[in-house]
């Protein structure tokens, strides 16, 4: 991946700490600063996604009267049952073939 250059100002009690705590690591003071940005980005992409489930967890009721509750694995929205030969976690049968849906697509020899 290519590198940018950044510069950045801070005090000088900042920079003898990221200097120090690079040194500790074993790390050069751009790569120790590289993973601490990249550590931090995760962390707000963790938070983001928790927040998320949290928003949903709470207003799941409001969601399911406005637009009816989920459906199931294996079955059609609105909660008219299953659909014919599908499996757990199989909404339709679209994507499958069998022998004779093969054969007709062959041309039938």
């Amino acid at each position: 991946m290519a590198k940018t250059q950044l510069n950045v100002r801070v005090d000088e009690s900042t920079a003898a700490a990221a200097r120090r705590r690079a040194h500790q690591r074993g790390l050069s003071v751009n790569r120790y600063i590289e993973e601490l940005v990249k550590r931090d980005a995760g962390e707000v992409g963790r938070a983001f996604v928790e927040a998320a489930a949290d928003f949903m967890k709470q207003y799941e009721s409001v969601f399911a009267e406005e637009f009816g509750a989920p459906a199931a694995p294996g079955h059609p929205p609105g909660g008219e049952g299953p659909v014919a030969g599908a499996s757990a976690g199989e909404s339709s049968g679209a994507g499958r073939r069998t022998r004779r849906t093969k054969a007709t697509a062959q041309g039938e020899r």
